[in-house]
């Protein structure tokens, strides 16, 4: 039998137990808390590391181009990368928390969001939030603007960052045009890239059918000059690759579906071809496509999908465009199929 002596040096070692404990989850708590967030006393002290999104060797190894990515952006999945963000941020207008509301990001001023106490260079490094800001602050927010006290250790894979902007750019329900920095590759004149791949083509053709039959060289005349008749870059669209084109918009479905009536971030594209120009019901157009065509025939499809923001200033879709001449063939000829 236990005497009262015993038992209560028992109770009194679990109370100390208990009370340590309680002392060192206390201690673990304020050190997690420490060294302000983005203006305030609720941060972590130290960066989390997400694990996903380290900067090792798949940071070191060189991506698509971010031009390309913001074109083919996935909102959905932008979406789900905020869940890395929510914590901090909300999307709502003026709705503050540890760090600034994220309404209107894309285009915004930088540190103006009234009632937010900013830390670090944001204001030395970018005077706006523009996509290409955004993308570098978001690939390394400490390194972008030293001195923020902002803990996330940023996004290290560019297709995560290009759809958290896009989601982000909807927030206030448009999309912002994105004038990537054209590369040396980029500024080469598409019709030499087209001659090239056509004359490849030609080599391989040869290559492979050495004799051509009597038959089939009688016929090849006819059939030229049944495509030369339609004129115009529709000759090249009458001998372009549908299947091939399908895939080339895959380039296009995160803001334009196919079907009759169902319009997204851009208008529905069932029957764009021969389509009188900005005549969607519903769609509200940006831009000054009515001025500069008055319908999507081949030759003006070909104009807008190989830069839409020359063919079309002030237009507000974002997609950069197509280079190759065959592309946008095979795009148009795939278009023009689905109303068949």
């Amino acid at each position: 039998m236990l005497d009262t002596m015993t038992m209560t040096k028992l109770a009194g070692a679990v109370c100390g137990a208990l009370l340590i404990f309680l002392l060192g989850n206390w201690v673990a708590e304020e050190m997690y808390k420490m060294g302000g967030g983005h203006g305030d006393d609720h941060s972590q002290a130290y960066i989390i590391d997400t694990g996903s999104d380290d900067h090792g060797s798949d940071a070191q190894e060189e991506g698509p181009d971010f031009a390309l990515l913001m074109a083919e952006a996935d909102e959905g999945k932008g979406a789900k990368v905020f869940g890395k963000c929510k914590a901090c941020h909300k999307l709502e207008d003026g709705a503050n928390s540890t760090g600034p509301h994220l309404y209107g990001i894309v285009g915004r001023d930088v540190s103006t969001v009234d009632g937010f106490g900013y830390s670090g260079a944001l204001v030395a490094v970018a005077q706006n939030w523009g996509i290409d800001e955004l993308n570098a602050f978001l690939e390394n927010p400490k390194s972008y603007a030293p001195g923020t006290k902002m803990s996330f250790s940023g996004l290290s894979k560019p297709a995560d960052r290009a759809n958290l902007i896009a989601y982000l750019d909807m927030t206030d329900g448009d999309r912002t045009p994105y004038d990537a920095p054209m590369s040396e590759e980029s500024a080469e004149p598409a019709e030499d890239a087209s001659a090239e791949e056509a004359t490849e083509e030609a080599t391989e053709m040869a290559a492979a059918e050495p004799e051509a039959s009597e038959e089939a060289a009688a016929a090849e005349p006819a059939a030229t000059e049944e495509v030369a008749a339609v004129g115009g870059f529709a000759t090249v669209v009458a001998a372009a690759d549908i299947a091939k084109g399908e895939k080339t918009f895959k380039k296009c479905k995160a803001c334009h579906k196919v079907e009759e009536g169902a319009n997204s971030t851009g208008p529905h594209l069932y029957g764009i071809v021969g389509r009188a120009v900005g005549a969607v019901e519903g769609f509200n157009y940006s831009g000054s496509m009515v001025a500069v065509a008055e319908t999507w025939d081949a030759d003006a499809l070909n104009g807008f999908l190989e830069k839409p923001r020359d063919f079309a200033p002030g237009t507000k879709m974002a997609f950069a465009g197509l280079k190759k001449e065959s592309d946008r063939a095979n795009v148009i000829a795939y278009l023009d199929s689905l109303d068949d």
